[in-house]
């Protein structure tokens, strides 16, 4: 497989290592020195895009790589408000795969947390919240999985109608966002009563478990259309 790499940082070169370790080869290398390569053959060549950037560039790198037919696997957050953007090019016969995090085990941790607010729906003593924990250069926040955390609560939890970082009110979930030295991101749901606490957690450990997922994504992507996620890769997110 021809992969085309948009964000050439710490995760483009995680990516990159475990690309390569698959058998699959790195045709072009974007980041912010070479726009001038959404143009060029070797990445309209590529079988696929992963790209990993921030959320002020993310949705126009989606389009260049659009324009230039190749479909994108992205694991950016901070951008869903252009979602229908992104959407309309895929019923048009764009190819596009996003998680809001990559991480196998981060996507068990969902399925978890479904279940979870499920159960704790008929328990309305306990208030729950959530916490996330990234490094410094993070620039969106909360995070995207925090977000899908906390959409899985909300869906499930018939008291709670939406989530906030400064909202306290009884129908509110709060999330809190901490910026802390190089942390890969660690997330927590509670659930707290006057009698004890329940808490669920996922800690990563690098950078490794993002990557590889994307990789396999990437992999799983080449030769579908459409708006695709990890709940159609996934048969236990179902």
């Amino acid at each position: 497989m021809k992969i085309a790499l948009i964000g050439y940082g710490k995760m483009g070169r995680a990516i990159e290592e475990i690309a390569v370790a698959r058998g699959h080869e790195i045709v072009c290398r974007i980041d912010v020195n070479n726009q001038a390569d959404f143009d060029s053959p070797a990445f309209a060549g590529a079988d696929v895009a992963i790209e990993f950037t921030t959320p002020a560039t993310a949705v126009e790198n989606y389009k260049r790589a659009f324009a230039a037919g190749v479909p994108v696997v992205s694991g950016t957050t901070g951008w869903l408000d252009r979602k229908p953007e992104i959407e309309a090019a895929c019923e048009a016969g764009a190819t596009f795969f996003y998680a809001s995090n990559f991480s196998l085990g981060v996507n068990i941790f969902f399925a978890m947390n479904r279940w979870l607010a499920g159960v704790m729906n008929g328990f309305n003593d306990y208030r729950v919240s959530l916490e996330e924990i990234h490094h410094i250069h993070k620039l969106d926040h909360p995070s995207g999985t925090a977000i899908t955390l906390a959409e899985g609560v909300i869906e499930n939890i018939d008291r709670l109608s939406q989530w906030s970082e400064s909202d306290t009110a009884p129908d509110v979930l709060p999330i809190e966002a901490k910026r802390s030295g190089e942390v890969p991101g660690t997330h927590i749901v509670q659930y707290d009563s006057e009698v004890d606490t329940i808490t669920i957690e996922h800690r990563a450990k690098s950078r490794r478990g993002f990557a590889l997922g994307a990789v396999v994504a990437a992999e799983y992507t080449v030769g579908k259309k459409g708006f695709l996620t990890m709940n159609d890769m996934l048969s236990f997110t179902k």
